[in-house]
């Protein structure tokens, strides 16, 4: 049952070996009228390496991370580092914020105080959340599986951290990403105990496949659509080990692969990576893969979920029964099928079309995403 204080802490002689790496690296061709079309945009990656070697101060953000309490503590013989920030209200709804891939807990960095303590924002009549945000198993601080586990699994293990090591009998979720395929299954396996799931992303897929017109017109351009994004897919699904090789060695590498997601998977200011996000959040955000050695071991939950069985959440065609949340941002790369369809993979009492955003909801959107997920719990309870 032990659980251990954590602080994040790297020497700064690691730091200034990453950009020593960084301001060698071996720049190369690019077609000149590429943009993004090819991949990640040369200029771009080129800035933000001088950004990155020059003015990035990674201790800076050591503190800003360490300033919510980090805890780890060993689940099924992993070790899982979460962030737990608990509320001042007694009545407070325990709820698990699930990052994904390529993201980490920097993405909640700005949710996590609003929804814990909403009157410090203003919103004192707003329900109220204690919060832990774990590293999934293999991403970032949390331990290394031995070998590739799934989001099912993976759900099982945080199940086990909320009930077994923080006492929560009772508690609820919310992901994006692998973080909503993990939450799917929290609410499908484990519905004792997890009450209800709030996702921002579709992440599964139902047996009888699309039925109305409507349905079938959305999977036919969605399967178009996945062609241009479904690269990276293909290799971390079947042979994530081969990638890994040039990556482990590589900050620039590593940089360019996540950097093209956030490009093509978000609703771009003026089609601007700059005028979106900081420059800091997407370097913390790359920086917690290189230190702690990750990009191989986070890659495994791809080949992990197809071992498990794919996106296919029921061959008997069951859905999720606790109450699902929905919240659908108009930029997301996998495009939302027709209600009709979630209907039948889920308990769905609540939906909120967004006018803005995409993919990183909490880090691009996060005042919309704060206000769903406290609307969506006010009808969850528990």
């Amino acid at each position: 049952m032990q659980i251990d204080p954590f602080q994040i802490s790297f020497p700064e002689q690691t730091i200034l070996k990453i950009k020593e790496k960084v301001q060698a690296f071996p720049w190369h061709e690019m077609p000149k009228d590429g943009g993004w079309s090819f991949g990640t945009n040369i200029d771009y990656i080129k800035n933000l390496a001088d950004y990155w070697t020059k003015k990035y101060d990674w201790k800076s953000q050591e503190v800003r991370l360490n300033r919510f309490p980090n805890y780890k503590t060993k689940v099924d013989d992993i070790d899982i580092h979460f962030i737990f920030k608990k509320s001042s209200s007694s009545k407070a709804i325990p709820l698990i914020l699930i990052h994904g891939w390529p993201g980490s807990i920097v993405e909640f960095l700005e949710i996590i105080d609003p929804l814990c303590e909403p009157e410090k924002y203003g919103n004192k009549d707003q329900v109220s959340f204690d919060i832990i945000a774990p590293s999934i198993p293999g991403f970032a601080f949390s331990g290394k599986p031995e070998n590739p586990i799934g989001p099912k699994r993976i759900a099982a293990i945080f199940n086990k951290l909320m009930t077994e090591k923080l006492g929560y009998q009772k508690y609820v979720a919310q992901g994006g990403d692998w973080g909503s395929a993990i939450s799917t299954w929290l609410g499908f396996d484990h519905s004792k105990n997890c009450k209800g799931i709030h996702i921002n992303m579709l992440p599964s897929r139902h047996i009888d496949g699309p039925k109305t017109e409507e349905e079938k017109s959305w999977d036919k351009q969605f399967s178009k659509d996945y062609v241009s994004q479904s690269g990276y897919f293909a290799i971390q699904s079947t042979k994530p080990q081969t990638l890994s090789y040039a990556m482990m060695d590589s900050p620039v590498g590593v940089a360019a692969w996540i950097l093209e997601k956030f490009y093509h998977w978000s609703d771009l200011k003026e089609g601007s990576l700059e005028l979106t996000y900081k420059k800091d959040d997407l370097l913390t955000n790359i920086m917690i893969y290189i230190l702690t050695k990750s990009f191989n071991t986070s890659s495994w939950i791809y080949y992990g979920r197809v071992k498990e069985g794919g996106r296919i959440l029921s061959k008997e065609g069951r859905r999720v029964e606790v109450p699902t949340g929905c919240a659908i941002y108009p930029k997301e790369f996998l495009t939302w099928p027709p209600k009709s369809y979630v209907e039948r993979l889920f308990n769905l009492v609540h939906w909120t079309e967004m006018n803005e955003g995409g993919h990183f909801a909490a880090l691009e959107q996060p005042s919309s995403l704060i206000k769903d997920i406290q609307n969506f719990y006010k009808k969850v309870v528990i």
